[in-house]
């Protein structure tokens, strides 16, 4: 069963691994990242910095574990937002090993579960490169609806993309 848990300086090295060997897999749905991305130094560094924000409630950084309790992607819940919002967006991705397999679909249900559980929020939102209909897959099967299209959204692979956006409501909102 594909399970989620807090991220630890202690995944540096595997997460180091798998950005090394899944770059050119990877690298079309992420930002240009330095050679240091893929080095456990780099990786201890993004752990460091997304565990601050994590401390500050603005992240909820996760790594996804397969049956094994192996490591096979990260998926957070980002840029929290309380007040009147009660919102935050979601981000996943998943190794080419064990893509395909539920991983993404699971880790998301997870998150989704803490979301509107534990963290109490109304929202989560999604957004996806509009020609990655996988992840939109992966959304549309944990209940997420489609809203918009985002012209240039994020810079993804170097070039400002289109996004299309997903939200998920919590269900028991009144």
């Amino acid at each position: 069963m594909t399970t989620t848990r807090l991220l630890s300086p202690d995944d540096a090295a595997v997460l180091a691994r798998i950005a090394a060997e899944d770059r050119d897999f990877l690298a079309p749905w992420e930002p240009l990242r330095g050679e240091d991305w893929a080095t456990e130094a780099g990786q201890r560094e993004e752990i460091r910095s997304v565990l601050e924000q994590h401390r500050l409630g603005l992240r909820v950084p996760h790594v996804v574990l397969d049956d094994a309790g192996a490591v096979v992607g990260r998926v957070s819940l980002n840029n929290v937002v309380r007040g009147a919002f009660q919102s935050c967006s979601l981000g996943y991705w998943i190794r080419s090993a064990a893509n395909g397999r539920g991983h993404a679909t699971a880790a998301v249900r997870a998150m989704l579960a803490l979301a509107f559980g534990e963290l109490g929020l109304h929202r989560v939102e999604a957004g996806t490169l509009v020609h990655n209909l996988a992840s939109q897959r992966v959304l549309e099967r944990t209940g997420f609806t489609r809203y918009g299209l985002a012209p240039q959204y994020l810079r993804i692979a170097g070039r400002w993309q289109d996004h299309v956006l997903f939200q998920r409501l919590d269900p028991a909102s009144p």
